[in-house]
């Protein structure tokens, strides 16, 4: 699984981060949890807003922090 966590860096999207960790390590997914801070980047995924959260390529949040049972949704199979 591929989680990519948009944003430059600003504290909510630290907060984004911490807690998709969080949701991955409490529903003992594999997952390769990736930062993407470059504007340039992260407007090439549509997203204008940050902090947003793609997983496998699907954009699931954009402009808020999500919350932790949000994104065991998102990671469970």
């Amino acid at each position: 699984m591929e989680i990519k966590i948009l944003g430059p860096g600003c504290p909510k999207c630290k907060q984004t981060e911490e807690i998709v960790r969080q949701a991955v390590a409490e529903e003992g997914v594999a997952a390769n949890i990736e930062k993407v801070t470059d504007i340039m980047k992260i407007a090439g995924y549509g997203v204008f807003g940050t902090p947003a959260v793609i997983v496998d390529g699907e954009v699931k949040s954009v402009g808020k922090i999500p919350k932790k049972e949000d994104i065991k949704a998102w990671i469970k199979k």
